[in-house]
């Protein structure tokens, strides 16, 4: 029996703080962007508890960072 994890099948579930640090953005914007869709939504994971999904909030950061290269919004001592 193999008992190995496969990181695809683990999800990870990290708390609001963890999500603000990885985002960079405060609790309000977070709330507003997810329910606007431009955030992702948290997860409900007991009667009074929400958390997201870590690899859906890195994913998010990386695009973000992405998107600002694409722009040519690099500082002048990075695009040498």
């Amino acid at each position: 029996m193999n008992t190995e994890r496969n990181n695809e099948d683990f999800i990870e579930y990290i708390r609001l703080p963890e999500v603000r640090r990885i985002s960079g953005l405060s609790t309000a914007s977070i709330y507003r962007m997810a329910t606007s869709g431009k955030f992702p939504r948290q997860a409900k994971i007991g009667d009074k508890a929400v958390a997201w999904i870590r690899s859906e909030v890195t994913q998010w950061a990386a695009g973000r960072a992405a998107a600002r290269e694409q722009k040519g919004y690099l500082p002048s001592s990075l695009s040498r």
